[in-house]
């Protein structure tokens, strides 16, 4: 028998059973809007907003709103190895990944970048390494000028 772990508003958790979720009596009144009955209580749900990847919901409940986060066995054992399904890059900086010399800088602070556009072009052992953005993100600071030597793990670049 499948049980899900859910969390509604970080504060509640519960263990649903696959059989509870087939007994409950919910219809679909439109696209978004159920009529749920539980114990003899009638309830008007709403899903107000899905991440089928994070699997996270923002459901109304008569006119209060919740945020409601589901996992499975799955999730709950990739999250205890450390992974995270879905989890976006959250690379703030960039450093040096070894010493070098700075030929070329692709971008300037303010700029919008996307995942794998240029940043800089670091020479190092006499070869150019093209240095990409590992995210979308906006350009905070730029720590370095062309024609600088930069030592590894020097920082280079911070996201806003």
């Amino acid at each position: 028998m499948t049980n899900y772990k859910a969390s509604v508003n970080n504060t509640d958790h519960f263990e649903i059973s696959a059989e509870t979720i087939h007994k409950l009596d919910a219809v679909a009144t439109s696209k978004n809007t159920y009529h749920v009955l539980e114990n003899n209580s009638s309830y008007k749900a709403e899903i107000l907003n899905a991440n089928f990847n994070n699997k996270t919901y923002e459901v109304k409940v008569n006119n209060t709103v919740y945020n409601v986060e589901i996992s499975d066995f799955l999730d709950q054992l990739i999250k205890d190895m450390g992974f995270e399904i879905g989890a976006t890059k959250h690379v703030n900086d960039i450093k040096a990944p070894m010493p070098g010399l700075i030929l070329d800088i692709n971008i300037h602070v303010g700029q919008e970048v996307k995942e794998d556009d240029t940043l800089l072009i670091l020479e190092a052992m006499k070869m150019e390494n093209v240095l990409t953005s590992p995210r979308d993100g906006v350009i905070k600071t730029i720590s370095v000028a062309k024609g600088d030597a930069v030592d590894k793990n020097q920082l280079l670049i911070e996201f806003e």
